[in-house]
């Protein structure tokens, strides 16, 4: 395992994994699971993270006071790789059925009364062997719907566009994790992840 440091440069995509969010968000390990990427990405991907603050500020900017009032967390990919099994993930109105005689699986696609209300965990992961593995986790639900363009010199790639929901009481919207080998002189205990 690398050294992440200040010093780290970030290069390359990563994995893009999805399951159901039942409430608790399960262990790398359980999520990081071939059966489990929701498609291979193309283009990368990115993460927003922006806070709304109120100012209060007198009239000759003597004295300000600033509060956090809102904060918003998008996660954007291209998914290069897909099937009715994606979309489902990417729609709330989405309803499969398979026919296994014939080796059809449909998905019927909207309908608001066939919201599901499900939300998923999306699970992010940049590799890298030198300096250490990157992991991105939020649950929330895709809103910026989708578009599949059928052209015929390029690939059909999804454009999702997740925006992140409360994963726990505390309102938790990102969890970052970073692979880093501890050194001796490091005294700091307070590991909690």
């Amino acid at each position: 395992m690398g050294k992440r440091t200040k010093e780290t440069i970030t290069l390359g995509s990563g994995k893009l994994y999805s399951v159901e969010y039942t409430g608790t968000i399960p262990s790398n390990e359980d999520l990081e699971k071939q059966d489990n990427i929701l498609g291979y990405i193309q283009k990368g991907a990115s993460l927003d993270y922006k806070p709304e603050f109120y100012e209060a500020e007198d009239d000759l900017g003597i004295v300000k006071k600033q509060i956090l009032t809102k904060e918003e967390v998008t996660f954007k990919s291209g998914i290069l790789t897909w099937n009715a099994e994606t979309l489902k993930k990417l729609v709330a109105t989405g309803r499969i059925t398979e026919d296994s005689e014939k080796g059809m699986r449909t998905i019927k696609i909207g309908g608001i009364n066939n919201n599901d209300g499900k939300q998923y965990i999306f699970h992010f992961v940049h590799e890298d062997k030198k300096d250490g593995n990157v992991r991105i986790t939020i649950v929330g639900q895709n809103t910026a719907g989708f578009s599949l363009a059928f052209a015929k010199d390029a690939e059909t790639v999804i454009d999702a566009e997740i925006k992140a929901l409360p994963n726990d009481n505390d309102g938790t919207l990102i969890i970052f994790q970073e692979e880093y080998t501890p050194s001796d002189d490091n005294e700091n205990t307070d590991q909690t992840v």
